[in-house]
């Protein structure tokens, strides 16, 4: 995927306010309309000035945008960063970011800001109006947690990044810190309400909401699938072939479970309950990895014994294609 320099492909510099920006899109919209224009690519650029637009018109979309820095140039290999769109307040409304239009834009759009990222959530758009009194917007943001948290839950400090428009049209970036419950079991993508957290009534109407988006991160040891997790879990090959009684890490601490005789490497076991809590609560899996002792004389020496003593060929059965 390549990277798109929006202020490029508009023609203003990063530090261009937001009036700017209308009248450079006026400007080029006009030049590059696919119904006047003579240019042989003008759909194709009409296409891309549109999706700058989209990003770099919304103070919201272009200060996310301009979090990922100035050194990345047009045409540049990118993926965004694993964090990306992390603690990124902004309030929820319609439109490209999960949208049908945002289709017709490039993956590199997609990727920042279609329907699987932070911008693409929805929620209430807020305004409710009666009189001169409305509603303030609902707030999404992203916020991400190691498993860890997910399974005792608690108290934790959250800092939100919260776009802003100054009086002369540019764009800032203001922190703000929330202390958040979150709830013992919660799970990836699941949605904590804070309520009255969004953006400001108007007339002295309530508060909107804002609603954080949980994303567990990665574990270096447990798979997440819902309130379920998997474990790789490796043994020996004696342990395997005769049951034997196993340490076994759990999301609880480390619990003692007997192997079946004869495991075999891939097998999968369960552990009820061990997973995430919940009602129910998620089961833990145990994938068995058979593993090999380090190489030494005294295990070449046991394994040249069996080899003697008990017949045995993995292949048995496995003829080759053609032959009888």
């Amino acid at each position: 995927m390549q990277f798109k320099d929006y202020y490029k492909v508009m023609g203003v510099a990063r530090d261009a306010s937001q009036d700017e920006i209308k009248r450079a899109y006026r400007k080029l919209a006009r030049k590059y309309h696919p119904d006047v224009s003579k240019e042989s690519d003008a759909e194709a650029k009409f296409k891309e000035l549109q999706e700058a637009n989209e990003v770099l018109k919304d103070p919201e979309k272009r200060a996310a945008y301009d979090q990922l820095g100035s050194d990345w140039r047009s045409g540049q290999d990118f993926r965004p960063p694993p964090d990306w769109g992390s603690g990124f307040e902004h309030s929820y409304r319609g439109g490209p970011g999960g949208g049908e239009q945002a289709a017709d834009f490039s993956d590199f759009f997609s990727e920042l800001f279609g329907s699987g990222t932070p911008f693409g959530q929805a929620g209430r758009s807020g305004g409710h109006r009666q009189g001169f009194a409305a509603t303030g917007q609902d707030h999404v943001a992203r916020v991400d947690i190691n498993l860890e948290d997910a399974f005792k839950g608690g108290m934790r400090t959250v800092t939100l990044r919260s776009p802003e428009l100054t009086p002369d049209g540019h764009v800032v970036v203001k922190p703000r810190t929330l202390r958040v419950s979150i709830p013992a079991g919660v799970k990836d993508g699941q949605q904590i309400r804070l309520a009255g957290q969004g953006g400001a009534g108007v007339g002295g109407a309530p508060a909107g909401d804002l609603y954080l988006e949980v994303r567990l991160n990665a574990d270096p040891l447990f798979q997440v699938n819902g309130r379920d997790v998997t474990l790789t879990l490796p043994v020996a090959p004696w342990e395997a072939a005769l049951g034997e009684t196993v340490s076994v890490p759990t999301l609880g601490g480390s619990v003692e479970m007997k192997l079946p005789v004869g495991a075999k490497a891939g097998q999968k076991l369960r552990l009820k309950g061990r997973g995430l809590p919940g009602s129910p609560p998620g089961d833990q899996y145990v994938l068995l990895k058979i593993v090999l002792p380090p190489d030494s004389p005294e295990a070449r020496s046991l394994f040249e014994q069996m080899k003697a003593k008990v017949p045995f060929d993995p292949r048995a059965g496995m003829n080759p294609r053609g032959t009888a």
